[in-house]
């Protein structure tokens, strides 16, 4: 872990403290609670279009929508930005382990700004698809987001 700019000594070594949170089993664990809380708010969601409170349901998927981007956004500056070595201590099945995860989050992501557009927009013939395809990759990025091994 590498401190980008540093004066003294002391300064290095609260640089040091402070990215010792971006650990390996830090960083899947933070996964693990986003996934699990998204999770429950998608539920809440479907609850509210199925009780017909359309306004409640644009309402928390909006939520879902920020929630989602500023997650993505964050972890991607953590391996990206500011601990790019973090990968490197995972084992190989872990690092496979993360690979399927993403193979479900990155389309369910990606799908997530069609999903908002077409609400907003009150285009259900293309919504509607669009949910249940979602919601078939949700339990993929939700089942493989939870068996993230997070032991190291």
């Amino acid at each position: 872990m590498k401190c980008l700019a540093f004066t003294s000594r002391r300064a290095y070594n609260h640089c040091k403290r402070r990215l010792s949170v971006f650990t390996g089993p830090n960083v899947v664990i933070a996964l693990k609670l986003a996934v699990s809380l998204v999770t429950a708010l998608l539920l809440v969601s479907i609850f509210a279009i199925a009780t017909g409170q359309k306004k409640l349901h644009g309402r928390i998927n909006t939520v879902v929508f920020f929630l989602t981007l500023t997650t993505l956004i964050g972890f991607e500056v953590i391996l990206r930005v500011i601990n790019p070595d973090l990968t490197a201590s995972f084992t190989e099945p872990q690092r496979q382990a993360l690979y399927i995860h993403l193979g479900f989050s990155i389309p369910s992501a990606l799908l997530l700004p069609v999903m908002m557009y077409t609400g907003i927009t009150h285009r259900r013939r293309i919504h509607i698809p669009c949910a249940i395809v979602f919601g078939v990759l949700w339990i993929g990025t939700f089942v493989t987001g939870l068996m993230l091994p997070h032991d190291f």
